[in-house]
């Protein structure tokens, strides 16, 4: 059906005597062409990148955190390691030996003596504890606490209460007194001054606060024990620390100072005028009286304890070669782990550098020959990622960057891998297609397992997430799927991440009861959640960023654009007509395996520089008002023709439409000849030779470019068609499959087919499809009895449409359709 016929040509004599094809000659135009040379270069480049991402030079550390080892491991090389363990107890010991510094004021305990002078001299005029002021009596203990009395009077009377109050006021009082009041003044003045030789140890040592030892975390049981207790440094203001004095924690309590054994229980003896009988009272009084001394210096400590831990020395660990690292059957936690990474380390130290060049020159190889294999498919099956150098470009720089961060965030504890994988896959689906977003899947799962836990259990759980997550995605129809896609795959992984530890269990229960493989199951289906949720966020910007069209994002475009909405107030004719090619090409396309929607939204646009002049679109001409090319010569009115392409796709750009839209709008006449205008001139300059520039047939056709995709080119011949068919006075199904087979072959034979991928089983697969279209567009329908038969008016060609008045010629039976 598709055969050309016509006249046989002989082969030229220079055509047989050009030479062969051979592989240096097509080696040699490789290598001249410019453009897949910077290609090549670009691909070796990201190759090299991803070399250094995987630390090639490095061997893949296979142990993982909650892995259980059957066979144990032992030490391949002799190795020492710090035991992290020992020397931070080492550390802590070392610690508790720093004394804690402390800053003692002295000046605050200077009143004591007056003070105690001024309560002596009250009890010497009282008769009676009623006689005191409440603060004496609360000062010398004899009235029962209250519940708002302070801290220091409670542990005064929890040391030094008296069981007889009044008994302690009276012995008070006779101390002060004496044998007659004339020497109370004496004895109050003999008594003050033992009392302030009394107290000078204590102004000496200092005076703890009791709420500094609580919020300092300073227990008194550990400092109570002179033998092992922590000391504190008491130091004067400015004073050097070598000059402080080194005390017991009990030495600067004001309660434990007055004990038996206390620096001023010791020596109440030396001072004969505080007699025993007045000795609780009086230690009452100085708990309840004396002000803490002692500040806290929380910098000069810190900086003593890190001195100090700093010098103490690692604690040493040093194991021989076959000495048992891990047991058989061993957990792997943290403490373990870190043993394997440090004698892991130590191996990869004693390995030479030729060594590591061998390593990363097998790997490089090993890449390269993965990349021919996506390579392959890309040049055969995706051209628009191929030919454009800033698509590839973003499509390596994405690999390389996934493959970088999957590797540094698949050790332990983050193991986060699944993350980035997933989210380059999801991305990649959406923008090409299921199979470019399959192989790149695999060769991400592969590179980055050799490169880091070299486990086949751990590619099976990262390849079959990534494919079933990949298998939905053939229809994105809005973000809702990536939703169910999330939930696809943390399902999978889960389920895959216990299965393959059934696999190579004995006893089942002691995989369903493994708390750390559940709970690792439980994070990767989460990290597989994330993956969908980022993809998800990420695609708005993915799309404007790198002019990526997905079907989410076509369908927006499709759903009552300000454009479409112009195009039905200001052309609707155009309008209509754009609506009925949708709907016809989106099916063709589909057909042969193109993107059906896609097609469907360009055709929603492609005629959309009509809206500017309507009027000279017949498809817009309404009643009897004539054709305004009646009053124009052809060579003007194919300007206007030709000219809403460039007025559609100035449209296009003003409103930021898709580069794939605006493709559509450029290549939907491809360089078609306007035919009508065409022989129109050409009648008139028969018989003018001056004037045959006239009706040069280049300055008739459209300026292309020809359609370079298969959908592209399912819109050129839509177009036609759809416009032809229009022109039939009785479209019957004979006719409509003449007349769109002579549009496709006119197409075919003018060479509108040359730069895209169509092959002639697809253009008969197309065409098909269209004559199936429009013959539903067309069908008949039952007439009624009593309804009389309208009187269809003759429905003249358009002129506006290029190639479709000559194709209706062919194809119509009456040669009055001729004239406009």
């Amino acid at each position: 059906m598709f055969g050309l016929g016509g006249k046989k040509h002989r082969v030229s004599s220079s055509v047989a005597r050009r030479a062969p094809v051979t592989v240096v000659s097509k080696l040699r135009a490789c290598l001249c062409d410019r453009e897949l040379m910077r290609k090549v270069a670009l691909t070796a480049f990201a190759l090299i990148l991803l070399t250094v991402a995987l630390q090639s030079w490095r061997a893949p550390f296979p142990y993982r955190e909650g892995d259980v080892l059957p066979h144990g491991v032992a030490t391949r090389v002799d190795f020492e390691r710090v035991d992290e363990d020992e020397t931070a107890r080492d550390r802590d010991r070392a610690e508790l030996a720093v004394p804690l510094i402390f800053r003692n004021d002295p000046s605050v305990l200077d009143p004591l003596p007056q003070e105690l002078e001024s309560a002596l001299g009250e009890i010497a005029q009282a008769m009676s504890i009623s006689d005191l002021s409440i603060s004496t009596r609360k000062d010398f203990g004899l009235v029962p606490l209250e519940a708002g009395d302070s801290a220091r009077l409670r542990l005064a009377a929890s040391r030094f209460g008296a069981e007889d109050a009044q008994k302690r006021f009276q012995d008070l009082r006779a101390a002060v007194v004496g044998p007659n009041m004339e020497m109370a003044n004496t004895q109050i003045v003999e008594m003050v001054a033992d009392f302030t030789k009394f107290i000078s140890p204590m102004i000496n040592v200092g005076v703890i606060d009791p709420d500094v030892v609580r919020k300092q975390g300073l227990d008194p049981r550990n400092f109570d024990d002179i033998e092992n207790g922590r000391y504190l440094l008491v130091l004067r203001d400015d004073t050097p620390a070598a000059e402080g004095n080194r005390v017991l924690l009990p030495q600067v309590r004001v309660e434990n100072q007055l004990n038996e054994a206390g620096v001023l229980g010791k020596s109440w003896l030396s001072y004969p005028s505080l007699k025993q009988e007045i000795r609780p009272a009086l230690s009452y009084w100085i708990v309840a009286h004396a002000q803490p001394t002692l500040r806290y210096d929380q910098v000069a400590t810190k900086e003593s304890i890190a001195e100090v831990r700093e010098a103490v020395p690692n604690a040493i660990q040093r194991f021989l070669v076959g000495d048992l690292l891990i047991r058989p059957g061993e957990r792997l936690d943290a403490g373990k782990l870190d043993l394997l990474v440090d004698e892991y380390n130590q191996m990869e130290s004693s390995i030479p550098l030729h060594s590591r060049l061998t390593r990363v020159g097998i790997i490089f190889l090993l890449l390269v020959a993965l990349a021919g294999v996506n390579g392959f498919y890309i040049v055969r099956n995706e051209p628009r990622l191929f030919e454009c150098t800033d698509h590839l470009a973003v499509y390596l720089g994405a690999i390389v960057a996934t493959a970088f961060v999957a590797h540094m965030a698949s050790f332990d504890p983050f193991r986060l891998e699944m993350i980035p994988i997933l989210f380059s896959v999801l991305l990649l689906s959406i923008a090409y297609n299921q199979v470019l977003a399959a192989l790149t899947a695999f060769s991400l799962c592969l590179v980055l397992t050799l490169s880091g836990s070299g486990r086949l259990d751990h590619f099976i759980v990262l390849i079959s997430t990534c494919s079933l997550a990949i298998i939905p995605m053939d229809k994105v129809a809005s973000r809702l799927t990536l939703l169910k896609v999330s939930f696809i795959s943390a399902v999978t992984y889960f389920f895959m991440q216990m299965g393959a530890h059934v696999v190579g269990a004995q006893l089942l229960t002691d995989v369903f009861t493994n708390a750390p493989l559940l709970i690792l199951s439980a994070k990767g289906a989460l990290y597989c959640l994330i993956a969908c949720v980022l993809a998800a966020a990420c695609l708005p910007f993915i799309e404007s960023t790198f002019g990526i069209i997905t079907d989410m994002n076509l369908r927006e475009l499709g759903d009552a654009h300000p454009l479409l909405q112009d195009l039905i107030r200001l052309a609707p004719g155009t309008y209509n007509h754009s609506q009925q090619v949708a709907v016809i090409a989106e099916t063709a396309a589909e057909q042969i395996g193109g993107n059906g929607l896609l097609v469907r939204v360009g055709a929603y646009f492609h005629d959309i520089g009509k809206m500017l002049k309507p009027n000279y679109f017949v498809e817009n001409q309404q009643g009897d008002c004539g054709s305004p090319h009646e009053h124009l010569n052809p060579a003007m009115s194919t300007l206007i023709i030709i000219g809403h392409v460039k007025d559609g796709v100035d449209l296009a750009e003003q409103y930021h439409l898709p580069q794939q839209i605006i493709d559509f709008i450029e290549q939907h006449h491809g360089t078609t000849l306007v035919e009508y205008f065409y022989r129109e001139a050409t009648k008139l300059v028969e018989g003018q030779p001056d004037r045959k520039s006239d009706a040069e047939e280049a300055s008739f056709r459209y300026p292309g470019p020809r359609p370079r995709t298969k959908e592209a080119a399912v819109l050129m011949i839509v177009d036609a068609c759809e416009s032809a068919s229009r022109t039939l006075t009785e479209p019957t199904p004979k006719r409509l499959e003449t007349l769109v087979h002579n549009i496709v072959m006119r197409r075919l034979t003018d060479g509108q087919f040359d730069e895209c991928t169509l092959t002639m089983k697809e253009l008969r697969t197309i065409e098909e499809s269209v004559v199936k279209s429009l013959i539903g567009i067309y069908h008949g329908r039952i007439r009624y009895p009593d309804a009389k038969e309208p009187r269809e008016p003759q429905r003249q060609p358009n002129p506006a449409e290029t190639g479709s008045y000559a194709v209706v010629q062919q194809a119509e039976a009456k040669p009055a359709d001729v004239r406009n």
